[in-house]
């Protein structure tokens, strides 16, 4: 009797559990693979990365900027592109919003699809600002190389050649010395062709991250049953 009953309790023991593993089993089959798990990278499920750099740019571009406006009152707006940096720096304020909205896949909520779309316009905007300093400052910079000045008061007066009396002249007022255009002013030009050529960069990235992440890595939910697993596929 007491084997008996030893027997039946092993039984019991014994046969109890498959069915915890049919649980499990269940278990795991209906919670799936997260479909957040590939986004949990901050450089891959948005673009914190893209958007830090792109609020370090924007602050030394509009700093650099602000500093050539210190040589003389008479640069013009193209000379000094603060516009430029202050605008890549709303583009990154955007970005960091992204990272702060709760990701839901295939964009649930009308404010992750929105945001998504004015951070991808924003980028490409900032991408062809970017290509235009590059283009202002590069012809500014290659004009400074060919200058000839002359202090005349308090102002630096420079011309590209000097022999030709109808040539166009360059007046920079309230400027101490002539040093300040042929030689800050010039570095200055070059500091700005190699941020915004940076930041170009990284707008381009920014708006193609963004491009992919919306048409080629998405969940679509498909299953494919078999007899022992199930199993879940990106596509």
């Amino acid at each position: 009797m007491g084997e008996g009953r030893k027997g039946s309790g092993g039984g019991e023991r014994s046969g109890g559990a498959p069915p915890i593993q049919e649980k499990n089993g269940e278990k795991a089959d209906e919670e799936g693979p997260a479909p957040e798990d590939a986004h949990k990278c901050c450089g891959c499920r948005f673009p914190l990365v893209i958007a830090l750099l792109q609020l370090l740019l924007g602050v030394g571009i509009t700093a650099v900027a602000f500093l050539m406006v210190t040589i003389s009152p008479s640069l013009l707006a193209r000379e000094t592109p603060h516009w430029a940096g202050i605008i890549l720096c709303l583009v990154s304020f955007l970005g960091f919003l992204l990272y702060c909205i709760t990701y839901l896949p295939d964009e649930k909520t009308s404010m992750q699809f929105i945001a998504k779309l004015l951070y991808f316009i924003l980028c490409t905007v900032g991408l062809v600002i970017s290509v235009l300093v590059v283009a202002f400052s590069g012809h500014h910079y290659a004009q400074t190389n060919g200058f000839n000045c002359l202090m005349v008061g308090n102002d630096c007066v420079c011309t590209l050649d000097p022999q030709d009396p109808i040539a166009r002249t360059f007046t920079y007022a309230e400027v101490s010395d002539c040093e300040e255009v042929t030689v800050t002013l010039k570095l200055y030009f070059l500091i700005q062709i190699t941020l915004n050529l940076a930041q170009a960069l990284v707008c381009a990235l920014g708006a193609f991250v963004m491009w992919k992440h919306r048409y080629q890595v998405f969940f679509a939910g498909l299953q494919i049953r078999s007899a022992s697993t199930q199993h879940w596929q990106k596509v």
